[in-house]
């Protein structure tokens, strides 16, 4: 197979597992979802935000490190999980029928080899790690081994998925501490919300397949309301948000960046375009800049 054949379709011109990544590695990266590190990022941020939130000072570079690790390894077994069970649906969708099990780039059973070696990767950061938090860790997996059903029966499946992909703003709290309090609650309430906002931009791409097929979004639910709804989740996210800073005690230069971050997520609100895919998906993408800001926030609320 011909790489620009092989190539995912809603993944990055010259990303690097298309230019640079072994032939064989290649259709297990991209399902891995390597070739769009975007998801990764969206799963390591709350990790980050949580361990700055519970930290003295600057955060643990060993803890953001084993955070990264596992988020890519999590990320990617999450990603294979929803592939395995979605390989019927995501055949039937333009978006997603160049993914490896639909393309038949990878079989099944490679796939489920695969999922086990992340899966392995991801439990041992875990397990380097408190015991609240291994147990902690342990809870999440209910959410996410339920969540690729749930498109099927909800029209709510971006909740599941803020739940189970944000479950690293508890995680890091209770790797510093052994413990949880107000403040990474409500870290973790507002990035499910965040959530809910910006998967909803993203399932936007998919709507038309998804309304054929019958699977079921936010996307589909809010329809031409979506950015009242956004105004509303992303207005919970940010109050949860700097909720969550007073409650750690942070300084005051907290504040400031966070409303920098607060100004990138009404610029999405204003200029979505919800029938444009190409719009929906820059916007969703760049989450992960107003992700990487509130972590700013929170060190500088902490150091400054």
């Amino acid at each position: 197979m011909k790489q620009d054949q092989a190539r995912v379709a809603d993944a990055q011109p010259e990303n690097w597992v298309d230019t640079h990544a072994p032939a064989w590695v290649r259709p297990f990266a991209r399902l891995a979802r390597l070739d769009r590190p975007i998801g990764w990022w969206l799963l390591l941020l709350p990790c980050w935000w949580s361990v700055a939130l519970a930290s003295e000072g600057w955060p643990s570079l060993v803890l953001l490190l084993l955070f990264f690790i596992g988020a890519v390894a999590m990320r990617g077994s999450g990603c294979t999980w929803n592939d395995i069970v979605d390989r019927d649906i995501d055949a039937a969708v333009a978006r997603t029928r160049s993914r490896p099990l639909p393309s038949g780039a990878v079989t099944l059973r490679g796939a489920l080899a695969f999922l086990v070696l992340q899966c392995l990767i991801g439990l041992g950061v875990l397990l380097s790690f408190n015991s609240f938090a291994i147990l902690l860790g342990f809870s999440s997996l209910i959410l996410v081994a339920i969540y690729p059903f749930m498109k099927r029966i909800t029209y709510w499946p971006q909740f599941v998925l803020g739940l189970a992909f944000n479950w690293g703003a508890l995680l890091g709290w209770a790797a510093v501490h052994g413990s949880l309090s107000a403040a990474p609650l409500l870290l973790y309430l507002g990035a499910v919300a965040w959530t809910i906002g910006y998967d909803t931009i993203y399932a936007h791409q998919d709507k038309e397949d998804d309304a054929l097929i019958g699977v079921k979004s936010t996307a589909l639910k809010f329809g031409e309301t979506t950015q009242k709804w956004l105004w509303f989740f992303y207005g919970i996210a940010l109050i949860a948000f700097a909720g969550a800073g007073a409650a750690a005690g942070l300084g005051p230069f907290f504040y400031p960046v966070l409303a920098v971050g607060a100004a990138l997520l009404v610029w999405q609100i204003v200029t979505l375009d919800i029938d444009d895919p190409a719009r929906c998906l820059r916007l969703f993408r760049s989450n992960r800049d107003f992700g990487l800001l509130l972590f700013v926030a929170i060190v500088a609320g902490q150091v400054a």
